[in-house]
């Protein structure tokens, strides 16, 4: 099968580390199994400054085809293209890369993450931008939600897609997958870990450990704000940002993982931590809530001091096998959400439209 991926939050060069490598492994799973994928990566000139992304001329880089344009969403960059377009699909994820896929004539699949839940909800798109959105997600053949929470909020605005919408995780790769369920550490070792942003509510964590006896927490990450995170409570360990081999072996000495943040279109580092053999905490009805079950699985809470610190309360009074049961169901869990398998999953829906 032939398949145009078009996106802009697409990787050009291998050292880039500012843009999440998520859906570059859906475009590598297609080649591993079998396809032929080329990838068209429209990007706004004044984005690619404004958050220090980096910058490249339009052109070909091996299978991608990066082209410019300077005004946001009114564009039509067909004519820029050196190529015939003969591809039996078309998958479009980002608002630029869909509205262009409803542009070329050709059956395509939408991939809806947050930034085009807030284009269809917020006042500021209301007059323009929504209007063709939704024009798109009309015209496409089939509607991939990057998680199950996007797909409920999605088919509450547009109940009529119900028939045509999917869920499209990302998978890890296998191989760092370690069944270890030995007993906790005492002080239990708690890990969090993300960008500084206010969304992922890393103070929350801070505050709700901070002199809870029997544990202890450490930080991953860096940001404009660290410097106010670090005052909340001296005993935190903030260890930078890491590079990812080094993520995850601080992931496998640990025995919690947390991240209580919000507006996730998916959350990657959860299934990292869940395949590093931690008790994953993530947030309730955001991110991976429904992969991970409360109780289950993991725990679900809500990016609050007090409900966070009854939650490490709670898991502290758990017995070792109920401990146990988790974390099990945890590497069950996680067993079925590798980069192949999810890279089968997304192929077998758009085989049921071809």
């Amino acid at each position: 099968m032939k398949i145009l991926f078009i996106t802009d939050l697409y990787p050009v060069a291998e050292t880039e580390k500012t843009t999440p490598r998520t859906l570059y492994d859906f475009v590598e799973g297609f080649k591993e199994l079998g396809h032929s994928v080329d990838v068209i990566k429209p990007n706004f000139i004044l984005n690619s400054f404004i958050r220090k992304k980096p910058f490249y001329k339009t052109g070909q880089y091996n299978n991608i085809y990066n082209v410019n344009y300077w005004t946001p969403f009114w564009f039509n960059v067909k004519h820029k293209l050196n190529r015939m377009l003969d591809y039996d699909i078309v998958v479009a994820h980002m608002p630029s890369g869909i509205l262009f896929a409803d542009k070329l004539n050709l059956p395509f699949v939408v991939g809806i993450h947050n930034s085009d839940l807030t284009i269809l909800t917020s006042p500021l798109y209301r007059l323009h931008f929504k209007k063709r959105l939704e024009k798109a997600l009309k015209n496409a053949k089939a509607i991939a939600c990057r998680s199950e929470i996007i797909k409920k909020k999605l088919l509450s605005l547009y109940p009529k897609f119900k028939e045509k919408t999917f869920t499209a995780p990302s998978g890890i790769d296998e191989n760092i997958i370690t069944e270890n369920i030995s007993p906790f550490h005492n002080p239990v070792k708690v890990l969090t870990c993300a960008n500084f942003k206010k969304r992922k509510n890393i103070d929350k964590v801070i505050l709700a450990l901070k002199n809870l006896e029997g544990f202890e927490l450490t930080v991953i990450g860096d940001g404009e704000g660290r410097k106010t995170l670090e005052k909340l409570d001296k005993n935190v360990k903030f260890t930078g940002a890491l590079p990812r081999n080094k993520v995850l072996e601080e992931m496998r000495n640990s025995d919690i993982f947390i991240l209580p943040s919000i507006n996730e279109t998916f959350g990657m580092v959860y299934l990292e931590a869940m395949a590093s053999g931690c008790l994953t905490i993530g947030t309730k009805g955001d991110g991976l809530d429904g992969i991970i079950k409360n109780q289950e699985n993991g725990f679900l809470t809500v990016p609050d001091p007090v409900e966070i610190r009854k939650l490490f309360e709670f898991i502290k009074n758990l017995d070792e096998d109920r401990l146990k049961v988790l974390r099990c169901n945890s590497f069950s869990t996680i067993k079925q959400y590798t980069k192949t398998a999810c890279c089968k999953q997304y192929l077998q829906q758009i085989f049921k439209i071809l």
